[in-house]
């Protein structure tokens, strides 16, 4: 961490700069000569990419930025502050800290955070960045948390983990088995020193394969923004052998949309089935990603179009968690009924249906946009067919 970044005209420099191309940047150069080029430019980068996710820190003067990778990596401040709101009680570990997005808004619910991070420069800039964020009750530790848990050998209300979904070689991994610390092994050492443990992974795992391998799991959060499936929290409890919630939700600006349902009651739960009705209901993808489908049937009393097409009908219009739409004609699958309707321009979806949006886009000569929607998917006769829908 060099702190010459945070000289005034530096950090005038790096604001007026957010706009300008990065390789014109690179050509034209810097005119400071106590911080290297690149170190400027890296700000640069890392700020931008702060914009829309970390709107706070972006907003805040005298922040230091790491390498746009650790950016990435880090938690949306949406869904920091949503999982912050799961916590309470007196302390709270964070064993891998990284930049510190979560462990921020961790610290704003639990009297005292501990933050670890191997890395020492990624600790030095969390730790400057607490400080001129207003967080005093964050204690920095640069050091492996695991070690740092095992050395104290103290007790902790809430033990956070992000565990790392890179290799040695600095390839992708998703299973847990492969992530580092490695949840399989070290899950009972978490529960001998925490209650409660809150484990974040990749969307992209199987919950049914890591429901198998992790134990004490209480709840399960599948969380998406702006319909968008980010992260898995798995709430694990200390002696807790009950059935497994799954809470999912939908961050949106305005109105955020819930459902909630017992794993264990979805394959037993009975889903109703019916023709196209008067509107249509597209499940958001954080309910797509839990596989509520029967569940969502029976608790909002929807029918499914079809077992496999996770597509919805009523009668009457519904609060629903994702979109909601109006049918305005059912059309059967051949491209002289659909040539009928006129319609050249339309927003495509398709649901349990052969063919993919590209191709139905190039066969039957349709652009994207306007304010038509074609749902391509199979009825309860399962047979093919097109929606013609108006969102409401």
């Amino acid at each position: 961490m060099n702190n010459d970044i945070l000289n005034n005209d530096i950090q005038h420099f790096i604001s007026v700069s957010l706009k300008t191309n990065t390789a014109d940047l690179i050509l034209k150069g810097t005119p400071f000569s106590t911080v290297d080029d690149k170190l400027i430019l890296e700000q640069i980068e890392a700020k931008k990419r702060c914009y829309k996710k970390l709107p706070t820190w972006f907003s805040t003067p005298q922040i230091y930025y790491p390498n746009k990778l650790n950016i990435e990596q880090s938690s949306s401040e949406a869904t920091a502050k949503y999982k912050a709101s799961l916590v309470d009680g007196k302390r709270l570990i964070d064993l891998t800290g990284g930049f510190g997005v979560d462990t921020f808004y961790f610290s704003q619910e639990v009297a005292s955070t501990t933050y670890c991070e191997l890395n020492a420069n990624l600790a030095k800039i969390a730790q400057h960045n607490f400080a001129v964020l207003g967080a005093p009750n964050i204690e920095v530790v640069n050091a492996s948390g695991m070690d740092y848990l095992k050395d104290r050998n103290e007790s902790f209300d809430w033990i956070y983990i992000d565990p790392s979904r890179r290799d040695a070689t600095k390839n992708k991994v998703f299973l847990l088995s492969d992530c580092s610390p490695n949840i399989k092994t070290f899950q009972g050492l978490f529960l001998k020193y925490a209650k409660h443990v809150m484990i974040k992974t990749s969307p992209l795992l199987d919950i049914k394969a890591t429901l198998s391998i992790l134990k004490n799991v209480k709840e399960l959060h599948v969380v998406a923004l702006q319909n968008e499936t980010k992260e898995l929290l798995w709430i694990l409890e200390r002696d807790y052998i009950g059935t497994v919630e799954v809470k999912t939700i939908n961050l949106l600006k305005e109105k955020h949309q819930y459902f909630n349902f017992i794993f264990s009651e979805e394959a037993n739960a009975n889903a109703a089935f019916s023709a196209p009705l008067t509107y249509l209901y597209e499940p958001n993808s954080a309910i797509l990603k839990a596989g509520a489908f029967k569940s969502l049937s029976s608790q909002l009393r929807l029918a499914k179009l079809n077992k496999h097409s996770h597509l919805y009908t009523s009668k009457t219009v519904l609060s629903f968690p994702g979109r909601r739409f109006k049918i305005a004609e059912v059309i059967p699958f051949n491209k002289k009924a659909l040539a009928k309707t006129g319609i050249k321009k339309a927003n495509v979806t398709t649901r349990n249906f052969p063919l993919s949006v590209g191709d139905i886009r190039k066969k039957m000569k349709i652009k994207d946009g306007g304010d038509n929607y074609l749902f391509f998917t199979t009825d309860c006769h399962h047979q093919k067919i097109i929606l013609l829908c108006h969102k409401l």
